[in-house]
């Protein structure tokens, strides 16, 4: 079992990087937690890696921090969340917000999250509630910073809509959050997904 790769990175996406590890690259799933803290490709990276084993695939799943990891695996533990919608879960809320939620039982916003229905909101924010470790605080973390690119639009929406929201959903969030003159592509689409958490 991958617990850990530690190497360089070759590609870097909202929801997956590849890792060069002496030669060998591995593609991995990540959650926009992890993405925004990454550095540009070429740079060194480190990734805890949780190793997803079916009949049919063999999946890594990374993450930046213990505390996200705990998460994915906790949520993949409650009945009817697989590893993709557990990434959406945290793509799709960030975690001093999730970890309110859950406390909360905030089946509100809980469902606002692309994939998330009612009963699985719920499912949540009753099993997770136990899980989470106690005394846990949890503050925002600063996004890295990276040049915009060429296209900064085109992939906002594009990392949008491989996250689960409606295309004019996306469109409407993404040109409120270019209005606010920033020009990093981090900030810019966690501005885009408060504007969808609304």
């Amino acid at each position: 079992m991958i617990a850990l790769l530690k190497g360089k990175i070759v590609e870097k996406h909202p929801s997956r990087v590849v890792i060069d590890v002496r030669g060998v690259g591995y593609g991995v799933h990540i959650p926009l937690s992890t993405f925004y803290g990454l550095g540009e490709p070429g740079g060194d990276v480190t990734l805890r890696i949780h190793t997803h084993v079916r009949a049919e695939a063999l999946s890594l799943f990374g993450f930046g921090s213990g505390l996200e990891q705990q998460v994915f695996e906790q949520l993949i533990s409650i009945a009817g969340i697989g590893p993709r919608l557990a990434l959406s879960v945290l793509s799709g809320i960030e975690m001093p917000e999730l970890v309110r939620a859950v406390r909360q039982s905030d089946v509100g916003r809980l469902t606002g999250i692309p994939g998330v229905g009612k009963k699985t909101a719920e499912r949540i924010g009753l099993e997770l509630r136990d899980r989470l470790p106690a005394g846990l605080e949890v503050e925002s973390d600063d996004v890295a910073s990276g040049d915009g690119g060429v296209d900064m639009r085109g992939d906002l929406l594009s990392a949008l809509v491989n996250l689960g929201y409606h295309q004019s959903l996306a469109e409407r969030a993404v040109d409120s959050a270019l209005g606010s003159g920033e020009d990093v592509f981090e900030r810019i689409l966690r501005k885009a997904l408060k504007e969808l958490a609304r």
